[in-house]
């Protein structure tokens, strides 16, 4: 499966979740993953994700005009992101994090990143990447159906893994 098509995957998930979870809140703990993003993609070489643990709250709420929100809380998972040309890992622990999504009548979505958030952007995103970034503050981002991110804002700071990862 190409990165872009793993991206379309995961937000085709979470689209699901919603529908499937309307007016409920749930608690979630994180599935044990592994991603793998060809070179080019999310880094100049070839990048794997592996994920453990965290511990996720859903609430979704419709608004009279129809909007459906998402807000997740709580843990996200331990991360390991590996070079897989030279072997180079970054481990991340697992931290609190929030997003907020809102669902627009184009099939978009508005997301709203606080806390510490991993945000992977693809050749075909504004900014265009590739690139993967731990931001620790807020990221402010459009998702288009097909899976392409917009960046509208950043705040706090950010950290590079890519760099981190070739250095």
């Amino acid at each position: 499966m190409t990165a872009r098509m793993t991206r379309r995957a995961a937000i085709a998930a979470a689209a699901l979740a919603m529908v499937g979870s309307i007016g409920s809140a749930g608690a979630a703990v994180a599935s044990d993953f592994s991603v793998q993003f060809p070179a080019g993609t999310a880094c100049a070489f070839p990048l794997r994700v592996d994920g453990t643990g965290g511990h996720r709250i859903e609430h979704t709420f419709t608004d009279k005009d129809g909007t459906m929100r998402v807000l997740s809380t709580g843990t996200g998972s331990a991360l390991t992101f590996t070079n897989e040309s030279t072997g180079a890992t970054v481990s991340l622990r697992s931290n609190g994090a929030v997003q907020r999504t809102t669902s627009l009548a184009d099939g978009s979505s508005l997301n709203v990143l606080t806390g510490h958030n991993v945000l992977f952007l693809f050749p075909t995103d504004v900014p265009a990447g590739p690139s993967t970034t731990l931001h620790t503050g807020q990221v402010v981002f459009n998702a288009t159906p097909s899976g392409d991110f917009t960046v509208l804002a950043t705040q706090g700071t950010s950290r590079d893994l890519c760099a981190e990862l070739t250095g």
